[in-house]
């Protein structure tokens, strides 16, 4: 999934005109040494631009802010307190701000000179006082701004610092999610639904249907040529399983799911969809549902859900871009293991688990899938990575959306499943299984959710706070 290259943050500094030139100059150059060092060791997934006016008045201040709501390039703003900034004069820029904004909680010298310590270093080290003054104001005004404390040359707060930027790029991408639903929610089904205007206004998510004509117009377009050119690449990235099937026969199911790949892709790329949503209720013109094309898209960064499920395609969506596209999908609660002193759940779908999760080399099989009433589709068959993770969902709960987050420890399953023909990720869920699953229920968390194996509880606590969100944490 392609980032972009061309966004940055600001760094704005807090002081005020009375310290004079003199101090002031050392502000500006202090700031620069900071921003130079966090851009050249920091690794951070985005650049960070000193903003060249101190904040020094409210009208510096205010001005700062607009400029920063209107440049797309702009994807937060930290603001650092070198000295003592009275926070009357933030009121106006903080308050019409609406990228997101970290407080760094800083100063540039991490020690007290002892030796040499006199008024004139207090007066220009002041951050501790600063920082006091400043917070009162963004929780006076209820920003939901991030707060990261610590020396800017430690390793774990310039770690806090990248986590941040991913979320805060997140935040704003999330406006531009636009869903291709093909085909309704899954008749019957509660949690699926949800109010799209509330999600539009609160979260950003445009969520379209279409017809699945719409989407097999584009299905019968797509060249024999462009079919056999995906198959070749397919020979070099995943294991050939045949089964009980002719040759021949196994490869038309993969070439239909091919077809499906190029032809969604095609309409998702046109029409400015980063996500999308499938049911097998909804195949009308369709020879199988979708699946490998569904898994192969995923691994390109589209977001997606099963069963008309808008709701977790945004969020697919939203969690790939936060995460880079890394060990994070779609995903479902299928089964448990309840052996005690073993307990875990097995996640899986029914073709549609996200290759980005996969320990084990891909293979494509081909199997019946048991409903649908449809011919037997291929997928993409894989046991996924272990690591320390989150499973999210989003519920509307009739009045509000609810976020529920529950920190899980994935692992690969140490026995083989010769007879399931789908991937599975397997994972023990915190803080224990029992009170886990219980609270989940007890919250109203849907089956459908999205795992990250590389984002945090954190990051998507901050991510809800940015929303206004209520969220839950199973923990």
């Amino acid at each position: 999934m392609k980032m972009s290259n061309q966004k940055e943050f600001w760094f704005f500094v807090g002081s005020q005109e009375l310290y004079g030139d003199e101090a002031l100059n050392q502000v500006k150059a202090n700031a620069q040494t900071i921003v130079d060092t966090l851009n050249k060791e920091g690794n951070l997934p985005y650049p960070i631009k000193l903003k060249e006016e101190l904040a020094i008045s409210q009208d510096v201040i205010t001005s700062v802010m607009k400029e920063a709501n209107y440049k797309d390039e702009v994807q937060g703003v930290i603001t650092w307190m070198h000295t003592f900034s009275p926070a009357k004069m933030w009121i106006r820029g903080t308050r019409i701000l609406q990228k997101p904004l970290l407080h760094f909680v800083t100063q540039f010298n991490n020690h007290i000179p002892w030796d040499t310590i006199d008024m004139d270093y207090m007066n220009l080290h002041q951050s501790a006082h600063g920082d006091r003054e400043y917070g009162y104001i963004n929780e006076r005004l209820k920003k939901n701004n991030e707060v990261i404390v610590g020396h800017w040359q430690e390793a774990e707060v310039q770690e806090q610092i990248s986590r941040w930027m991913n979320v805060a790029y997140a935040y704003n991408e999330s406006f531009n999610i636009k869903v291709a639903r093909f085909g309704d929610n899954m008749r019957n089904v509660a949690v699926t639904e949800g109010d799209k205007i509330e999600a539009q206004i609160q979260l950003g998510w445009t969520v379209d249907y279409f017809g699945i004509g719409d989407l097999t117009s584009i299905v019968n377009e797509v060249s024999e040529q462009e079919v056999n050119n995906l198959f070749d690449e397919y020979k070099t990235l995943y294991d050939f399983d045949y089964g009980d099937y002719e040759v021949s026969e196994w490869e038309s199911s993969v070439k239909e799911q091919i077809k499906y790949e190029i032809a969604i892709k095609r309409f998702l790329d046109t029409g400015g969809y980063t996500a999308f949503t499938t049911n097998f209720e909804d195949l009308y013109g369709m020879e199988q549902l979708p699946g490998l094309a569904v898994q192969r898209l995923n691994e390109q960064g589209y977001g997606f859900a099963g069963e008309g499920d808008w709701k977790t395609a945004a969020l697919d969506r939203l969690l790939k871009v936060m995460s880079h596209n890394t060990q994070t999908g779609f995903m479902e609660d299928y089964t448990y293991e309840m052996r005690s002193g073993r307990e875990a759940i097995l996640g899986s779908h029914m073709l549609e688990v996200d290759p980005t999760l996969a320990k084990t080399k891909p293979k494509i099989v081909v199997n019946p899938l048991g409903i649908g009433g449809k011919n037997d589709p291929a997928r993409l068959v894989f046991d996924g990575e272990a690591g320390e993770g989150v499973i999210v969902s989003i519920s509307d709960m009739g009045t509000h959306f609810r976020m529920l987050i529950n920190e899980v420890e994935a692992f690969v399953p140490e026995e083989a499943a010769p007879h399931l023909p789908v991937a599975r990720v397997i994972w023990k869920v915190k803080p224990g299984f029992h009170e886990g699953i219980k609270e989940w229920i007890t919250q109203g968390g849907g089956h459908h959710t999205v795992i990250s194996l590389s984002l945090t509880k954190e990051q998507i606590v901050t991510l809800a706070t940015l929303f206004n969100l209520e969220y839950k944490l199973i923990n």
